[in-house]
């Protein structure tokens, strides 16, 4: 962040605007001391001893005046068993917003000044409490709208995606070094450097790691974003029956009426601690209605962008020339066939409609009598979240950024290993070698960029 220094004192309302029973005040800093003195009157008089550090102290807080703004919890965290490695006072006060920025006013008064976006997990970074990628974690938990997500955020947040990084970086540091041998001493550089033995290497504990950690970066994406996931079919197939079967919630008008629906609906489920937003959508015909004809184009659309699709057939009339054509439109995105409405026929008139389906088989369901949408959920996070390895590991699922650097990574060391395979020189091994190396380093935040820190801080709210 460019602008304040880190030597400053900050603080920052640390809990979310409106009415809560506790509001809490945050400060950090060389001064937080000196300004919990001068704001706080503990209970019973002054405080003949010095404050004990992580021990809350009840009393009052006061203006410049001495007026009493509130009772309060008070505590002092010496440095550096803090979160940011610096002094902090944290004042625990009732949760109205008035009484919150009255306090956090005179805070400022005294010696403080605002906190930017992140500052506190950025001085935890740059003191080197935590690594890059715990500090985009706390973003994680803090963003997170499942329990996947919480426990995909907890799990980095403890440094298991920084234990998979360090192994990598360790095994290219060994590699790096027989290398610089081997430049120090050219005339021995063939006995020195055993391709063979430095290929295995390279193959199991640097590319294969690699590779295994991108393909849990795409499933980790799924669990911190979400997917969507349109109700798709023609009018009157039951996609809003289905919308409020899987929301268990009457979300969706539902009428025999066909073309109720004419704007899509977004709602959003958890499946497995997966976000899935549900989309229904108008039922897809040709039609002169104007506003109804909208909605058919906001549909096609939204399929379009889905990542997932539900298609809809009304098993009790079985497949029309209206489903044929708008399958037609589905088949070549991953999608889900769906046969409702199966409790109004037998079963053995079912096994003829699924054979309009090769692949994938279809799920049966009744969407109105809440029939067979276990089966439906399962089969949704069958698809979006794939492969027993990528559902054991989540807990190291790197993001975009770490992702991005992953894949020069593994170019890098794909370079190596070709550089290996032709025996090529020792310099340029190095070479393809500190490259890899240093995508790893900015993964942790060893070598980061300045600009590329704002980013990532900018995303936290202020008071964190």
């Amino acid at each position: 962040m460019a602008g304040p220094q880190k030597t400053d004192t900050i603080a920052a309302v640390a809990t979310p605007p409106g009415i809560g029973s506790i509001g809490i005040i945050r400060v950090s800093g060389s001064e937080s001391l000196s300004i919990l003195r001068r704001l706080f009157r503990p209970h019973g008089g002054c405080i003949k001893e010095k404050f004990q550090s992580h021990k809350l102290y009840y009393g009052t807080v006061v203006d410049r005046s001495g007026q009493i703004l509130d009772e309060i919890l008070a505590v002092y965290m010496r440095a550096p068993a803090t979160y940011t490695r610096e002094d902090v006072v944290e004042l625990h006060s009732h949760g109205s917003w008035l009484v919150l920025q009255s306090v956090l006013t005179e805070v400022l008064a005294a010696g403080a000044r605002p906190a930017e976006p992140g500052e506190f997990t950025k001085r935890a970074f740059l003191s080197g409490r935590i690594d890059l990628t715990k500090a985009e974690a706390v973003i994680d938990l803090l963003q997170a709208r499942t329990v996947g997500g919480v426990r995909l955020a907890v799990e980095q947040l403890q440094g298991k995606l920084l234990d998979k990084i360090d192994a990598v970086r360790s095994a290219l540091v060994h590699i790096l070094a027989v290398v610089e041998v081997a430049i120090d001493f050219p005339d021995d550089d063939v006995e020195i450097l055993d391709g063979g033995r430095l290929l295995e290497q390279l193959q199991q504990q640097v590319i294969t790691p690699i590779q295994r950690l991108l393909r849990l970066a795409d499933q980790g994406k799924v669990v911190r974003e979400g997917v969507h996931v349109v109700i798709a079919g023609r009018p009157n197939v039951g996609k809003s029956s289905l919308l409020n079967g899987l929301l268990q919630e009457e979300r969706a008008l539902v009428t025999s009426i066909p073309g109720t629906t004419r704007d899509t609906i977004e709602e959003m489920i958890s499946i497995h601690g997966v976000p899935v937003h549900l989309i229904d959508t108008a039922g897809i015909r040709t039609h002169d209605n104007p506003v109804e004809e909208l909605g058919i184009e906001r549909a096609r659309m939204k399929l379009i962008e889905a990542d997932l699709v539900l298609f809809l057939v009304d098993a009790s009339t079985g497949m029309t020339d209206q489903d044929r054509e708008l399958y037609k439109l589905v088949r070549n995105h991953d999608h889900i066939v769906v046969l409702n409405k199966i409790d109004l026929i037998e079963d053995d008139q079912l096994s003829p409609l699924e054979q309009d389906f090769s692949f994938p088989k279809p799920v049966r369901i009744s969407a109105r009598g809440r029939v067979g949408l276990d089966g439906l959920q399962e089969a949704i996070y069958a698809k979006v979240v794939t492969g027993e390895e990528v559902r054991e590991q989540l807990s190291c699922a790197p993001n975009v950024r770490h992702r991005a650097i992953l894949a020069a990574t593994l170019e890098a060391s794909e370079r190596l290993r070709q550089a290996l395979i032709m025996q090529a020189p020792a310099d340029l091994l190095a070479v393809e070698l500190q490259s890899a190396l240093d995508g790893l380093s900015d993964i942790v935040g060893l070598t980061t960029p300045e600009d590329v820190l704002e980013t990532i801080f900018s995303e936290f709210c202020i008071g964190k």
